[in-house]
């Protein structure tokens, strides 16, 4: 016996009427007043370096030793007291000026390796070899050859300051070279660009977010490199700098002083870091829509 099936039923049409924006409601909603302090990038650090001053203040009371560790506010009293009253200003310039001349001859001889490396196997292979030989080396260790060498002079710093700087930045250009994207060598091979054009027109403007990050390794490298090295080294060419003024007044118990040399250190790097290269990294990666 056969049975018949029931048909299949058919499913009712479903119409939507558009409903106008207006009814809605609220779809957006402005900004509290924390909101929008929260979300400045400039008062969230502020913020944390007041945090960082409280805490260090509250730990040096507590521990009540100044020759250990000084207060926050004495340090501060020390650091106005060298810089207008003292020879804190001058150390810095100093320390300041030897930095840039061995930075600035270090960026120099990085560029000058990493575009031979970038341009022949052979270059590629040179500049493999010199840093993992060399990058491992402290360049404070360099310091007594630095001292045979070119004297007890300035010489010898920006040497140690140039070895600290080189590997660093040659490294990050070079991993940033080698990360371009094929599109944009070829297109510079369509171009017609070849050595050092297409090196200035494609290779640096696609890696220079690399090259950043190897600029500020190299800062801060240079920075501990220098710091150590007059405190080694002590006085360069009749002026000492920073790790001079530090290594003196450690001799002296001056610990507060010492803490200012420290924070004048830190003072510069924040402004380096927070105005230099911020505003070198907006006008650069962020306006090329490197970075977002």
């Amino acid at each position: 016996m056969s049975t018949i099936a029931d048909p299949p039923l058919a499913r009712p049409e479903i119409v939507h009427e558009p409903i106008a924006s207006s009814a809605f409601g609220i779809v957006e909603k402005p900004l509290s007043t924390w909101e929008r302090i929260s979300n400045i990038g400039a008062l969230r650090k502020f913020a944390l370096l007041v945090t960082l001053a409280v805490t260090w203040e509250l730990y040096a009371r507590s521990l009540a030793n100044p020759l250990l560790f000084p207060t926050f506010s004495a340090t501060v009293i020390a650091f106005v007291q060298g810089l207008f009253g003292g020879d804190l200003f001058t150390k810095a310039l100093t320390s300041l000026r030897v930095l840039l001349l061995g930075y600035s001859a270090g960026i120099v001889c990085a560029a000058i390796l990493t575009i031979v490396a970038i341009t022949s196997r052979v270059g590629t292979d040179l500049l493999e070899l010199l840093t993992s030989m060399f990058n491992p080396l402290p360049a404070i260790a360099l310091l007594p050859l630095a001292l045979i060498w070119f004297g007890l002079g300035m010489g010898s710093i920006v040497f140690v300051i140039v070895h600290s700087v080189l590997w660093a930045v040659a490294l990050n250009t070079h991993s940033g070279f080698l990360s371009v994207s094929n599109t944009l060598r070829m297109v510079g091979r369509n171009y017609g660009l070849r050595g050092l054009p297409y090196v200035a027109r494609i290779l640096i403007p696609a890696a220079f977010p690399s090259i950043l990050t190897g600029l500020k390794i190299g800062w801060a490298f240079a920075w501990r490199t220098l710091i150590a090295a007059e405190l080694v080294f002590g006085v360069s060419s009749g002026a000492g700098g920073l790790g001079w003024f530090i290594y003196e007044n450690k001799n002296q118990l001056e610990i507060p002083n010492v803490f200012a040399g420290l924070f004048t250190v830190i003072v510069i790097g924040l402004i380096v870091e927070n105005v230099v290269f911020r505003v070198v990294e907006a006008r650069t990666v962020r306006r090329w829509g490197l970075q977002s």
